[in-house]
């Protein structure tokens, strides 16, 4: 009888059917019921050929160290900065996602922030709820249509939240690494230029070193206090001690962030600002987008160890 592949789990997975359906194919073991995590990989590191895990947690290199049979990182989520880029390298570690089939999904979060905090609509809600309306008006907000939209990175999901500023005229322009070839927005040279060309900047850079704090007192200040930041893609990307400061000294007009630096801790010091929309990172948390993704995992997985190869690696995943 062929043994199947033994994968640990290393925390929770954001979509509860994918776990009895790797139970059901693969021999699984979920390393975050373990009350010594530390004596466990040290007795049963040696049996796992795979780590199944999502973006939030990832693997660090001390997991991956501890799996000395270790060939793939199977990842949930678009995200990969949690898994420790050298040590998964220095193994020859492959690691796989699951980019595209949220990039709708996240690009609609995206603009339902950007249109909650520019017209107040959660903060509308609570003044009627509270009977404010009694007393008096709302207070006039920010028209959408017709603005200027920054997108900070423009990968995969950068592009799906231009193609949605259409609908509203809007003027696009971007920031990114290269200029991109075949698309009509305006390029910006940096990110600093952007933010200060722009009414609303959207950040959709991928996280990591390279991005740490990207989005930091310059470019608030850049943005300026009739500008909106509004960021799904990782609560590292922007230095949030600045932010959390322009927004109380309303040195920018508002903020809609789906991600934090510390999550899921959210700086108390938000909490009562009205010009701020706040959401637990739900930017894929649709029913549709959340079973393709384990679709994808499953797929990732079968295709590792049928044949090698992978359906999904992150771009610097060894080949």
């Amino acid at each position: 009888m062929t043994r199947k592949p033994r994968l640990l789990q290393n925390g929770k997975l954001p979509q509860p059917t994918l776990e009895p359906r790797l139970a059901a194919e693969f021999d699984l073991h979920r390393l975050h019921d373990e009350p010594e995590r530390a004596a466990f990989l040290t007795a049963h590191g040696h049996e796992f050929d795979a780590v199944v895990t999502s973006a939030p947690v990832g693997a660090d290199a001390a997991l991956i160290d501890a799996l000395p049979n270790l060939k793939l990182i199977a990842g949930f989520g678009v995200g990969f900065d949690k898994v420790d880029r050298d040590a998964a390298l220095k193994r020859g570690v492959r690691v796989s996602y699951t980019p595209d089939v949220l990039n709708d999904c996240v690009a609609d979060l995206a603009f339902a922030l950007l249109l909650d905090v520019a017209r107040g609509l959660s903060a509308s809600d609570r003044f009627v709820r509270r009977g404010a309306w009694l007393q008096g008006r709302f207070p006039i907000m920010t028209k959408v249509s017709g603005k200027r939209l920054g997108v900070l990175g423009f990968g995969r999901i950068g592009r799906a939240v231009a193609q949605r500023a259409s609908g509203f005229g809007m003027q696009v322009g971007y920031s990114n690494l290269e200029p991109v070839a075949d698309v009509p927005y305006l390029h910006q040279r940096s990110a600093l230029e952007l933010a200060r060309w722009c009414d609303f900047l959207v950040v959709t850079v991928a996280g990591g070193p390279a991005t740490r704090r990207l989005v930091d007192r310059g470019m608030l200040d850049a943005l300026g206090p009739a500008g909106f930041l509004i960021n799904v893609s990782r609560g590292t990307v922007v230095d949030e001690a600045a932010l959390v400061q322009a927004l109380v000294e309303r040195r920018i007009a508002g903020a809609g962030l789906d991600v934090f630096e510390d999550e899921p801790r959210v700086p108390a010091a938000l909490l009562g600002l009205d010009h701020v929309v706040l959401t637990p990172h739900i930017a894929s948390g649709t029913a549709e987008t959340r079973a393709a993704m384990a679709d994808l995992v499953i797929e990732n997985l079968r295709s590792f160890f049928s044949s090698g190869t992978l359906k999904t690696p992150v771009p610097w995943s060894p080949t």
